[in-house]
């Protein structure tokens, strides 16, 4: 399979002209003794709504939030807003780009924190109607990819196939990503690292005709974005190994719904078709696990586990994955993907996924 596509055009000039409109609305409020207020989309990805009655609409704001200086909680929050405003103004300017955290280190003792600086990002996104990376502000990639696939990145050719267990970093500039080329079956996701490299080191892709991708726990914007083009150009099934606690199964709705955060892009972020290959709660006695591999929820998991069960795409669109979730909740234990290891270290390449991608299309 392959697919092609062109890279967009510049929206700097369209975002600059919006910010100035910005700027010139709070002046004009200011010269004439008007408090400025900004008005932001409110969105959301879920609700804590199991029953099936919410209404919740991903794609759409849900009211707005009105910030204004007469209001002290909003002050703060609305300095660091123009701040980073102005910040990227001068990086689509000068067309550079730069971090989030370059830009909490230009005001730290303003900022104070980085994750005020990811709000105001977050925040001017939705007023300009774009996505951060439009913006010139990049995050730093920490995904790998490897197997089935050639493609280039800003006009440099990047080949796994010439060495399919060898892993490359995921692209960071994905908007740059063209000439995309695959004769893969699937795309495996998979949570973590050391399990990316045991794949690697059996030559899972040499035996399996598959792109393999891990974001190295909670995955980067690059890595989700890599991999929704990746699905969209290739329309290749897509399955999300993780680990049996509630950490690896918040992972993987990620990659599946997108998170709360940054709902408001979750529609350009999300995988919808993606499927959960384990590790199951039920996987424990289907593949013969010791008890010794098993390990205690702590207090920490049980709430968390029980705030995910109230997230309302659970009822809607995965009742399957609710199940599961529950039952690791009533058996009060986790285990990790490398738990399969104590049949052989190669069982989980040889045995273990073969086995659940064979048993979902039976």
């Amino acid at each position: 399979m392959e697919g092609n596509r062109h890279r967009s055009s510049s929206r700097a000039p369209h975002l600059l002209s919006k910010i100035r409109e910005l700027t010139k609305s709070i002046l004009d409020d200011l010269s004439n003794g008007r408090s400025p207020s900004i008005a932001i989309d409110k969105f959301r990805n879920y609700c804590r709504n199991p029953n099936g009655s919410c209404t919740c609409k991903p794609d759409f704001p849900e009211g707005k939030e009105i910030m204004t200086f007469h209001r002290e909680s909003h002050v703060h929050r609305l300095d660091v807003l123009l701040r980073v405003m102005l910040i990227v103004q001068q990086l689509l300017q000068e067309n550079r780009h730069g971090s989030k955290r370059d830009i909490y280190y230009m005001h730290p003792s303003v900022f104070r924190d980085q994750s005020v600086v990811d709000r105001a990002i977050n925040d001017l996104c939705i007023l300009l109607g774009c996505s951060r990376h439009n913006l010139n502000v990049v995050s730093v990639g920490k995904g790998l990819v490897m197997g089935w696939l050639r493609f280039t990145e800003a006009g440099a050719k990047f080949d796994c196939m010439n060495n399919l267990n060898s892993a490359q970093p995921v692209p960071v500039h994905v908007e740059e990503v063209e000439d995309i080329l695959s004769v893969a079956d699937y795309i495996l996701v998979v949570e973590k690292e050391s399990v990316f490299q045991r794949l690697a080191n059996d030559q899972f892709c040499r035996a399996n005709r598959c792109i393999v991708i891990t974001g190295r726990g909670y995955p980067d914007i690059p890595t989700r974005r890599f991999l929704r083009l990746l699905i969209e150009t290739l329309h290749l099934p897509t399955y999300c190994l993780v680990d049996c606690d509630p950490y690896g199964f918040d992972i993987l709705s990620t990659y599946r719904f997108g998170s709360m955060q940054m709902a408001y892009e979750a529609k350009f972020m999300r995988n919808p078709e993606m499927s959960w290959l384990g590790a199951f709660p039920s996987d424990f006695e289907k593949y013969s696990l010791p008890t010794e591999c098993l390990l205690p929820l702590t207090a920490d998991d049980k709430r968390k586990t029980e705030a995910i069960l109230l997230r309302c795409y659970l009822q809607h669109e995965a009742p399957d994955w609710r199940f599961e979730l529950e039952l690791m909740l009533q058996r009060g234990v986790k285990f990790e993907i490398e738990a399969f290891s104590v049949h052989s270290l190669s069982y989980l390449s040889r045995e273990y996924i073969p086995s659940k991608i064979q048993g979902l299309h039976s």
